[in-house]
């Protein structure tokens, strides 16, 4: 009963895919690549990479797009940890052709809107920082992020930062 209901609904791991899920991550929609399964879940995306698939969770995804039939993928990197806030750093890009896409472009759209509770972006000498509140997945928390544009001072976006997470904490105690 079990199996039929997981076919109906699609929560099956497509053919080829070698990561292995959290056991309460659910599969939400996967398509294929000339690299291997692209897999949708309730906590990540898996990607094909040349050491197997990679599991970006929603809350680092800086930014995805579609472009039929490219799906890119920039995840964030943390590179500092001013208080109860993070600040973060693109990555490359990552560009993965979908020729059978399926739902996967628009459930990881909704995956990373649905990841952002709020966001605010201020102008800063040299450049300007999004500062975002995210929804991690699995936890339950949430955790401010600082986005800073290059050549935007990060010590003064750390400092931002910082100040925010602070007054965060003692509106919700």
């Amino acid at each position: 009963m079990i199996g039929w209901l997981h076919r109906l609904l699609g929560d099956r791991l497509p053919a080829g895919f070698t990561g292995t899920l959290a056991a309460d991550e659910h599969v939400l929609a996967s398509g294929v690549s000339d690299h291997g399964p692209v897999v949708v879940t309730s906590q990540a995306v898996w990607l094909p990479g040349s050491d197997g698939p990679r599991r970006v969770e929603w809350h680092v995804i800086a930014k995805a797009t579609w472009a039929e039939p490219v799906l890119t993928v920039v995840e964030a990197e943390e590179v500092a940890r001013p208080g109860g806030a993070v600040v973060l750093s693109d990555r490359q890009p990552v560009r993965v052709r979908l020729d059978r896409p399926g739902k996967v472009p628009k459930v990881v759209r909704e995956r990373v809107d649905a990841s952002i509770r709020s966001r605010h972006y201020k102008e800063l000498p040299g450049g300007g920082a999004w500062f975002v509140q995210r929804r991690v997945p699995g936890t339950g928390g949430v955790v401010l992020q600082a986005l800073p544009e290059p050549g935007t001072d990060r010590d003064a976006v750390a400092g931002i930062a910082r100040e925010a997470a602070e007054r965060l904490a003692g509106e919700q105690a």
